[in-house]
């Protein structure tokens, strides 16, 4: 679905899997739940990450970005191994 020419950002997680675009600052990809816990199972961030994401400064997006992904649990990563098979 995303056709990037940076190759390097679509293995990383980098990119928003909802849209397809290039330059997504939040890992959201429009499958919001949060069922069960805190966790929303779309894109890995806590409640009050989503909530404050427009607030946070670089640094704190980045450290966000790399506790997710490290999680790699969230639909976000699960869709994105698919399409890389």
């Amino acid at each position: 679905m995303t056709s990037s020419s940076n190759p390097a950002a679509d293995q990383d997680g980098a990119n928003s899997l909802a849209v397809g675009d290039d330059a997504s600052d939040s890992p959201c990809i429009g499958v919001c739940t949060t069922l069960y816990d805190d966790v929303c199972q779309g894109c890995g961030r806590t409640l009050g990450e989503v909530s404050n994401w427009v607030f946070f400064s670089q640094e704190e997006k980045d450290t966000v970005w790399k506790r997710i992904r490290a999680d790699g649990t969230a639909m976000r990563f699960q869709r994105q191994a698919k399409t890389s098979n």
